[in-house]
């Protein structure tokens, strides 16, 4: 069994203005530090409020590396049809330097297919238009020549290359992500077009086997799996979370089509919906049971789609360090607190 790294991360969606949401991210960065957690991660999304809440990870998480000492920022992820991408190198060059390293990065094709027509791009032209900017911001930070004069990326940060996440749903995608050495990134649910029964981490099995099958030799495999995950002190306070989560899926999976049978019992519907939600011991007693985190070599736990109050995310955080990851075989570097 692999030992993991713990990560917190965040999709800024707190039911506050946005310059709180972006106060409070910073200081549960700052606590996921002091409890031990390695690493820290954002989302990138544009003009949806209620979908994601930061268009500049890199912004944020520059504040956020002067803030911290030894916690990893990362990415998970920037959307990068929707960027510039040597504007992206450049941006993650310098964070990489005022971070001292403790940066990495996560990249994907985005997921709101709205937020493509104000950039310019045709949201059909997708899959086409990352693979350009990938090509594009690889080739920067490794150095490449990009001007008639001879100029490259500055400043230089070619070993941000070895920190690259991708992200997919798919096993297609995670063969060719596997073939080009990189990191791995799962979601936190898997996109469903009817009632399976079961969560998404029975689908992931093989995506994660076909990015094992296509690494090169000697390269080895970066798995980061996000789970929601919202731990509390008491049964009472987790019903009423897990009935907030669940309404909230319901809602997103009823904009999608998705019928769900009526008389489910709650944690079934829990489960499907990927919601981890209760007292430590509840939720070990689901996150036990699934079949990734024992491959992943990052778990990241992630309050969406309860999205509680700050100080309940911060509780959470303590709870995980204290008594959810250890079970789950996280060890904490020496000197974490």
């Amino acid at each position: 069994m692999t030992t993991p790294r713990l990560g917190y991360f965040t999709r800024l969606l707190d039911d506050a203005p946005p310059v709180e949401r972006y106060r409070n991210a910073l200081a549960q960065f700052v606590r996921a530090e002091e409890l031990g957690f390695d690493t820290v991660w954002v989302a990138q999304h544009h003009f949806h409020r209620d979908e994601g809440g930061l268009p500049s990870p890199f912004v944020l998480l520059a504040q956020a590396a002067a803030k911290t000492s030894r916690i990893v920022l990362a990415t998970g992820i920037v959307t990068l049809p929707l960027e510039a991408p040597i504007r992206v190198a450049e941006d993650a060059a310098v964070l990489w330097l005022l971070a001292d390293g403790r940066f990495e990065l996560g990249i994907g094709s985005g997921g709101t297919g709205t937020s493509f027509p104000p950039f310019g791009f045709d949201v059909e032209n997708r899959p086409t238009i990352y693979a350009d900017h990938k090509a594009a911001l690889l080739g920067a930070l490794r150095g490449e020549v990009l001007t008639t004069d001879g100029g490259a990326l500055y400043p230089a940060a070619p070993d941000i290359v070895e920190t690259l996440w991708e992200a997919t749903f798919s096993a297609a995608g995670a063969e060719r992500i596997g073939q080009e050495g990189n990191g791995l990134m799962l979601s936190r649910t898997q996109p469903r077009r009817e009632f399976t029964g079961h969560g998404s981490a029975v689908d992931q099995v093989e995506i994660i086997d076909a990015h094992a099958a296509a690494l090169p030799e000697g390269v080895p495999q970066r798995i980061m799996a996000s789970r929601s995950v919202l731990v509390v002190d008491t049964e009472d306070e987790a019903r009423r979370w897990r009935d907030q989560g669940i309404a909230r899926s319901l809602g997103m999976l009823a904009g999608l089509g998705v019928e769900i049978p009526t008389g489910v019992p709650d944690d079934e519907l829990a489960a499907y919906l990927d919601l981890h939600v209760g007292t430590p011991d509840q939720v070990l007693a689901t996150l036990l049971h699934d079949p990734i985190l024992p491959r992943a070599t990052d778990i990241v736990f992630q309050p969406h789609p309860v999205d509680p109050p700050h100080p309940v995310v911060l509780r959470s955080l303590e709870l995980i360090a204290q008594h959810v990851a250890p079970a789950l075989g996280w060890v904490p570097q020496k000197g974490n607190s």
